[in-house]
């Protein structure tokens, strides 16, 4: 992964150097230089490769796809009034809303540009990036709800998170060549593995110590936002005539008491159950992938990255 890491950085510093001068593209280059992991760029170039392309071919490809992800994340901080973006201040807070958001809008623009009109391509990306736009739109919904389903979440982080892993990674394997069944193939990986990372997120925010994640243990808890935890957890609950979770709900988030809710979900067996359905995501990640490659000598490298994703959110 370095070597495509240190392709791709090089790809972004050069079309930030040929942005023009000026405030609509100024936070477009602030944004792309905060720390990222840059994952979905590089799943890119390791699908080109894996079916016999170069990850010089699709450099650009994969620059709209990051170009697209930090545009979702300008407008998503302006949504959730976020003030900071990996730990910096985020877009529109160092500049404004307006600017934000036109900027965002130019952003997305240029994704497209580069992007290009290569044949099947822009279908993959216009498809899956709308479906990007569609979680977000629900997750926003999922706020003002109290009756949000098990399914429903899914679906959810499923437009919203793995849906553009799984675009990614088809992206780079059209550009290749790749057959049909074969992008059908590692789409289904890049989707289930962005599912168990979700998932895996959820129970390090629930179960995480502090000291080593270096946020507070059951944020997500506190603030009662619906994951795949909370929503079990209160199915769970009604089945079993407690009301642990329930009540604490029913205060502000300052006066939840968090050990208890994190307690209860052990007691449900809720953080033994999303341990298992993480499980069983990966499973079927791997599946896909070795459907393409039994040996496991091609996919060598996605399968390292598969594995540095799991151990990041353990």
């Amino acid at each position: 992964m370095t070597g495509h890491r240190a392709l791709f950085d090089a790809h972004v510093e050069r079309w930030i150097a040929a942005l023009p001068p000026g405030g609509l593209y100024e936070p477009m280059a602030y944004l792309l230089r905060l720390p990222a992991k840059r994952i979905r760029p590089v799943l890119t170039m390791m699908a080109c490769e894996l079916f016999g392309g170069r990850s010089e071919e699709v450099l650009d490809q994969a620059l709209g796809i990051e170009l697209f992800h930090n545009f979702t994340l300008m407008h998503d901080d302006i949504m959730d009034a976020a003030s900071l973006r990996r730990g910096r201040p985020t877009v529109h807070a160092k500049w404004n809303t307006n600017t934000a958001i036109l900027s965002g809008d130019a952003m997305l623009v240029m994704a497209y540009q580069c992007i290009g009109t290569g044949s099947g391509v822009l279908d993959v990306f216009s498809t899956h990036a709308l479906d990007v736009c569609k979680g977000q739109q629900l997750d926003m919904e999922f706020e003002q709800r109290s009756d949000v389903s098990l399914a429903e979440y899914r679906e959810m982080i499923r437009l919203k998170t793995a849906v553009l892993l799984a675009a990614s990674l088809r992206i780079g394997a059209i550009r290749a060549g790749a057959s049909v069944v074969d992008q059908d193939r590692i789409g289904a990986f890049g989707e289930n593995l962005g599912l168990a990372f979700q998932l895996r997120d959820d129970l390090l925010d629930a179960f995480g110590e502090s000291q080593i994640t270096g946020k507070e243990q059951g944020g997500d808890l506190r603030n009662g936002k619906k994951t795949w935890l909370l929503i079990r957890g209160l199915e769970c609950e009604q089945a079993a005539g407690t009301r642990v979770l329930q009540q604490q709900l029913e205060r502000s988030p300052l006066d939840r008491d968090v050990p208890a809710m994190v307690n209860a979900l052990r007691v449900l067996g809720v953080h033994a159950e999303a341990e298992a359905e993480v499980r069983r995501l990966e499973a079927m990640a791997t599946s896909s992938l070795e459907a393409v490659d039994p040996d496991r000598v091609r996919t060598a490298p996605l399968f390292a990255l598969a594995e540095a994703l799991r151990v990041r959110a353990t």
